[in-house]
């Protein structure tokens, strides 16, 4: 059935885009653990200043009953209309690399034919590859590196970086989709799910969008300058540790997390840190003092963390 409205709209002001750059997306969706992806899309848009090829149509893409709008309130009259986007644009890497980047919400309709879309573009384009990021919640300590496993067609990716390969059914997201359609298209893609301390999960983790970053140049050989996002981790770690010090409940369970994740790596094969989530405790055993401190710092803390 054809669509009432145009499911987007090309820039009047598009530069030339090069053939065969790699196509990055990054599109938040059902799960966001760490705030990974938010933050990673938070970083293309700041950092990278990316120019729009295409944006899509919030009118049709969007349930605004269920991801409303910001709208400022300045005394006695609105300002300041902040709508969702998503587009299709043109960015540069920390070395002057140019690449595509697919970022922003994840379409509430017309999946199929926002698949197309996409799938379509990346043809108009001639994209070298495809590689798309999202994060899940895992019982695993913050204290290690943060886990990857890899989906896809680039079986070099996968045996690098990816040991969690389950046979189970799962809530698709669009990005799964989108893999699903390339996948059949012949290209390359790969999907990179990172797997974040459960315990982190609602918060804004600046590891795990350090993480994504870096699943993006394992997969592309683009290169991004983190050195803010690092300085945020290090003071988001920092209160972390402050709290674990001073329980020895926490203390209790982050040496469990920790001894079950080094078991599994000492006998792992991998050139990279990653995690098995077979072996590890549930959700359920993981500390509630930590949840609740997490979820109840002053906003100062906050302001710092700068997520």
């Amino acid at each position: 059935m054809p669509l009432s409205a145009s499911l987007y709209e090309r820039a009047v002001s598009a530069p030339p885009v090069p053939p065969r750059l790699p196509l990055v997306i990054a599109l938040t969706g059902f799960t966001d653990a760490g705030n990974a992806i938010g933050g990673l899309i938070d970083y293309v848009r700041d950092e990278l200043d990316p120019t729009p090829l295409v944006v899509f149509s919030n009118d049709v893409l969007l349930d605004y009953r269920a991801r409303r709008p910001l709208i400022s309130f300045d005394q006695d009259h609105l300002t300041d209309y902040r709508p969702q986007r998503l587009e299709l644009s043109l960015a540069h890497d920390a070395l002057g690399q140019p690449f595509v980047v697919l970022a922003g919400y994840e379409p509430d309709f017309a999946w199929d034919a926002f698949t197309a879309a996409v799938l379509s573009l990346a043809d108009e384009l001639a994209v070298s590859s495809v590689t798309w990021v999202h994060s899940i919640p895992m019982p695993v300590p913050h204290t290690r590196p943060i886990g990857t496993t890899v989906s896809g067609t680039r079986s070099d990716l996968t045996e690098a970086h990816s040991v969690w390969k389950p046979h189970t059914q799962v809530p698709a997201t669009i990005g799964h989709l989108l893999e699903h359609r390339f996948a059949e298209a012949g290209t390359r893609i790969a999907g990179f799910v990172l797997l974040v301390p459960h315990y982190l999960g609602d918060t804004e983790y600046p590891a795990a969008t350090i993480a994504a970053l870096d699943s993006l140049t394992a997969a592309t050989g683009l290169v991004f300058s983190g050195d803010d996002l690092r300085e945020q981790n290090r003071d988001y770690l920092s209160k972390v540790e402050e709290q674990v010090a001073g329980s020895d409940e926490l203390q209790r369970m982050l040496q469990g997390l920790e001894e079950r994740y080094d078991a599994y790596m000492a006998g792992s094969t991998l050139a990279t840190p990653i995690i098995h989530a077979g072996d590890l405790p549930s959700a359920d055993e993981l500390a509630a003092e930590l949840e609740r401190f997490l979820a109840s710092r002053p906003s100062g803390d906050e302001d710092k963390r700068g997520g």
